[in-house]
């Protein structure tokens, strides 16, 4: 996996550096297709603005914007919105049936269903 850190109208230290590629290396944990992250910082007067762009394979795309006074928090941030969409769509995704057809679930549904109404 790839890590780009570019900035705009500024620059961030090596240490600053180094934490984001060690925090941005941790979203494989939440999901093994991420190709590449790039983090962009833009500098404007006292205000930074963090932008992370995810790729991921079979086109999944994600992307996360926040804007602070510290580039670090600023990044983390955005990283905890990245994190939340990765959780969301992996979530969706996944396949909760335990080898279960999906006929059989509806069938369920259904008599538990005619079961409460018979009961009231």
């Amino acid at each position: 996996m790839q890590v780009e850190i570019s900035c705009r109208h500024g620059s961030v230290g090596e240490s600053v550096q180094n934490y984001i590629r060690e925090k941005s290396e941790k979203l494989l944990t939440y999901f093994e297709r991420v190709t590449q992250i790039d983090v962009t910082f833009d500098f404007n007067g006292n205000r930074v603005k963090a932008e992370i762009l995810v790729d991921a394979e079979h086109k999944h795309d994600f992307v996360a914007h926040h804007e602070g006074e510290d580039a670090q928090k600023s990044f983390d941030q955005a990283l905890h919105k990245v994190e939340h969409q990765i959780k969301k769509y992996k979530e969706q995704i996944q396949d909760h049936r335990r080898d279960r057809p999906l006929s059989e679930l509806t069938n369920t549904a259904d008599e538990a269903t005619e079961e409460d109404e018979d009961n009231a």
